[in-house]
């Protein structure tokens, strides 16, 4: 299908409120919307819409926000509704991909046909998934690491990046700071935070019961955990030194802070997918039933995500997995992941099944994820060389975090919460980073589907 390339996922239903941005627009003048992670507008008056393709867009968006040359390689536009997310490569034409919007729901969502016809896309602003994180920590621009930090603040207060509650504490406390100043002892910090918590931390935390006795506990009771935890973290978020300390001053220590935390979760700057897989079998009739998951595919690897439960079932580096998907035209559209697992103490294989209309965009965005992992590791030895040291060297690597080896993480795979094909193949074992079942040609899935 032409104009398809990208990535696609279903954002879940809380997402924001539905927005059309492309619609229907003649040859002439028209006024495009672009949003920002931050869900302001950026409008745009161009000339024959139809005609444009998403580089000129991007190039009209930056102009507008007087971003500077990096953000042609941090930012992409993406079409999104409640129903399915697409990135743009730059040759794509926005108008057009609206008009075949509904052609895309019926291919890669189970939307009902009603929710089908009423469903409109709108045209955002995001971080590019194929943009590594390293390079972030490179960059100096104030703006630039703004929208980062908004969209990443985005996505852990909406649960799409599940958190430990130190974690959310930690990452809430930055965004205190940012909202409300540095922490002043004895000023009514407490109530400031109270009246806009789940500004700071998901919704499952700021959860304090309803009636009367809610009512009752009133501005001076006791705070909640997650709200005494919030303000035990926000009384150490550190100022830089020689300033920073008032409200209006330069917030970029802050957003690199909150990017810095970010980056020590796995999925952190994924594309995001949704299926289901089996739930392993309960009780004497062996009744599993499916549960829904997202599937989180990042530069790093892929991460599946129990839907309701916020933790993550199953976390694969691409060193770590073989895959393939079976299209609709064979059976039920799925994605195969295989990995190495432990079965009594025998080494086994075990394939997880992911039901999903989105296989075949999953199976191609790995593929290509891995070509860019393996372009890049080709290049790394020159810029060690003769490029300056990265800003990266400062990250801790995945020894160093051992909030995400905590007991219990809702980071670490629950594999118990899984029903996977556990064998044995003597004599054979699988490469990883390899499909399952031989490869395809030359052309690259990506090139050809997303």
């Amino acid at each position: 299908m032409d104009g398809t390339e990208g990535n696609a996922g279903q954002p879940g239903p809380a997402e924001r409120s539905h927005r059309s941005s492309v619609s229907s627009v003649g040859a002439r003048a028209a006024d495009v919307l672009v949003y920002l992670a931050d869900d302001t507008v950026v409008p745009l008056a161009v000339e024959n819409l139809p005609s444009l393709n998403a580089h000129e867009l991007h190039r009209a968006v930056r102009e507008v926000l007087q971003l500077p040359d990096i953000a042609l390689d941090v930012f992409a536009l993406w079409l999104v509704s409640p129903l399915l997310e697409v990135q743009l490569k730059p040759k794509h034409q926005p108008y057009k991909l609206g008009r075949q919007w509904p052609e895309l729901l019926l291919r890669f969502t189970d939307a009902p046909d009603d929710d089908v016809a009423m469903d409109e896309p709108s045209l955002q602003f995001r971080r590019n998934v194929f943009f590594p994180k390293r390079r972030e920590l490179q960059i100096h621009d104030e703006e630039v690491l703004r929208l980062l930090y908004e969209e990443a603040k985005g996505n852990v207060l909406a649960a799409r990046y599940p958190c430990d509650v130190e974690d959310c504490e930690a990452l809430g406390a930055l965004v205190c700071r940012v909202q409300l100043g540095p922490y002043q002892p004895g000023q009514p910090t407490a109530c400031a935070v109270r009246e806009k918590l789940d500004s700071f931390l998901p919704t499952h935390l700021c959860k304090r019961g309803h009636g009367l006795f809610a009512a009752l506990r009133g501005r001076g009771a006791k705070a909640g955990p997650g709200e005494q935890g919030l303000l035990n973290a926000y009384c150490k978020v550190k100022e830089a030194a020689g300033g920073d300390s008032g409200r209006g001053a330069s917030l970029s220590t802050h957003y690199r802070a909150y990017l810095l935390k970010s980056h020590e979760l796995p999925f952190y700057g994924c594309a995001f997918f949704h299926g289901e897989v089996d739930k392993p079998a309960q009780g004497f009739l062996h009744r599993g039933g499916r549960k829904p998951v997202v599937v989180a595919i990042s530069l790093e690897g892929v991460h599946v995500i129990d839907s309701r439960e916020k933790h993550v079932l199953l976390g694969l580096r691409f060193q770590e997995l073989s895959w393939d998907h079976t299209s609709p035209e064979e059976e039920e559209s799925v994605l195969w992941l295989e990995f190495d697992g432990d079965n009594e103490g025998t080494p086994v294989n075990r394939l997880l099944k992911i039901y999903s209309k989105q296989a075949e965009l999953m199976s191609g965005l790995i593929e290509y994820c891995i070509e860019l992992n393996q372009t890049s590791e080709l290049a790394a030895p020159q810029e060690t060389v003769s490029g300056p040291p990265s800003a990266a060297s400062s990250l801790p690597s995945s020894a160093q975090r051992p909030q995400l080896q905590r007991q219990g993480s809702v980071v670490c795979s629950r594999l118990q919460h899984l029903s996977t094909i556990d064998y044995v193949e003597e004599g054979h074992s699988f490469p990883k980073q390899n499909r399952l079942c031989g490869t395809r040609g030359p052309e690259s899935f990506y090139t050809r589907i997303l």
